[in-house]
């Protein structure tokens, strides 16, 4: 299987079997796994209060700040 059909069939997987894909490819490289922060912490409280009171951000706010916190 290429990479490109791996990429394919990501989004048909559900959330169970994303988290056993990624659990499986941080056993393999485990530069991968993402240290929590404070700062990234406290932009999830964030994001979870303003998606509670219905003012959420788009997919890719969402996607620019998540690579903020993990290019650190």
């Amino acid at each position: 299987m290429s990479v490109r059909e791996i990429l394919e069939e990501l989004p048909r997987l559900d959330a169970r079997e994303r988290q056993t894909v990624l659990r499986r490819l941080i056993e393999i490289d485990p530069a991968l796994e993402v240290e929590e922060t404070p700062e990234m912490l406290a932009a999830i409280d964030e994001a979870v209060s303003s998606f509670d009171a219905d003012k959420g951000v788009g997919i890719e706010e969402a996607r620019r700040r998540l690579a903020q916190w993990t290019s650190k």
